[in-house]
């Protein structure tokens, strides 16, 4: 079970660099193509998208078993991964930046349910963690490494090592992931029965609105650490190691303390957290090293409830798991796109970068209300 967790989560890994690469490399990409800065960021929007689009795929696919699906979307990935390296324009860079995240979340819905089919019944929600930990990783490791690669030779680099990192997404799954019978065939309305219920749009809601909020301030932290807190450009690289560092300790806790508590609670409790964090950033932005500090406790929160929300919604959609673990992340990614969009409209404005995370603040507190709502009506329930 470990070396099929283990490739599941490298998969992730190129999903996170894929993914987060574009908030430490946005100045370079910008210089690079020509553009603005909201311009660049737009470019964050565009692969929320294309997870968005990617997603329903699965409606069709899930006929197949887990692991040739797998497959196909890791060859996706790297044909994503080549397309943003060679973008000569942005209309092309967004169109490539589209594509790359149309496997994205098929991936994950699919990567969720070999987990937890993988694992024993009291660690479940651990073994989703496991194979989330990967993102982290990618944010601890390969997005700082792909930042200075993009300082020091060009913001192509990062994207040409997704590429290979793809390549061993592919070997390791077909290596590493035993067979797994495909899920009963519900037909194609079976699939979105689920839907019907109000807890899986509760979960949603609070993933959409929850990660939008933190990703309003995330998606300008680059330019917001060295025009407001004060750090030399050179320093970025390290404080992605810091921001990875937080999400790796956010994933991992929340995998522990969900499989002893309800995952709902602890999803409930981070978002309470970050709110609060959100605030301080904005109030303390100019003071650099409290800063610092403010923004791992923010993406701390952005991985903890990744776990509990995407283990809560395979248990909340029966008989449309896969579609339900790829709409778990069609939520994150498309709180991504709008919290890229309404972060950046007071720095169009001309505000500072701090108002993004006063933007992103009532955000998550309508993602926490969403998730109180659903303790209350359903986990206190149950």
């Amino acid at each position: 079970m470990k070396k099929a967790l283990i490739a599941l989560a490298f998969g992730t890994l190129a999903l996170g660099m894929t993914e987060f690469v574009m908030m430490g490399i946005l100045p370079d990409v910008a210089r690079g193509l020509g553009i603005t800065i909201t311009q660049a960021g737009h470019l964050i929007s565009a692969y929320a998208v294309g997870v968005c689009c990617g997603a329903p795929l699965l409606t069709v696919a899930h006929k197949y078993s887990p692991k040739r699906i797998l497959l196909a979307l890791a060859a996706m990935m790297l044909l994503g991964a080549v397309l943003c390296s060679v973008a000569p324009t942005y209309g092309m860079m967004l169109a490539a930046r589209f594509i790359a995240g149309l496997p994205h979340g098929a991936y994950f819905g699919v990567a969720s349910i070999a987990a937890v089919r993988l694992a024993d019944e009291r660690h479940k929600t651990g073994a989703v963690s496991i194979m989330v930990a990967g993102m982290t990783i990618a944010n601890l490791f390969g997005v700082p490494l792909s930042t200075a690669l993009s300082e020091s030779v060009s913001w192509r680099v990062p994207f040409v090592l997704v590429a290979l990192l793809s390549l061993l997404v592919l070997y390791y799954i077909w290596k590493w992931v035993p067979h797994i019978d495909a899920l009963p065939d519900n037909g194609y309305k079976g699939q979105f029965r689920f839907l019907k219920g109000g807890a899986p749009w509760l979960i949603l809601a609070a993933t959409m609105l929850g990660n939008g909020g933190i990703f309003c301030w995330y998606s300008y932290v680059s330019p917001l650490m060295t025009t407001e807190a004060g750090f030399p450009p050179e320093t970025v690289s390290l404080l992605m190691v810091a921001a990875g560092f937080g999400m790796v300790v956010g994933n991992l806790t929340s995998g522990r303390l969900s499989d002893r508590y309800s995952p709902g609670r602890v999803a409930a409790a981070t978002q309470a957290i970050v709110v609060c964090a959100l605030l301080l950033i904005f109030a303390f932005s100019t003071r650099g090293w409290l800063s610092a500090g403010l923004m791992v406790v923010c993406t701390a929160g952005l991985f903890a409830v990744s776990s509990p929300q995407q283990f809560l919604i395979l248990k909340y959609a029966p008989g449309g798991e896969m579609l339900g673990g790829a709409a778990i992340q069609m939520a994150f990614n498309l709180g991504n796109a709008l919290g890229a969009y309404f972060g950046g409209l007071p720095i169009d404005h001309g505000l500072p970068y701090r108002y993004a995370a006063l933007v992103g603040a009532p955000m998550v507190v309508m993602g926490l209300t969403a998730m109180a709502t659903f303790i209350y009506k359903y986990e206190k329930r149950g």
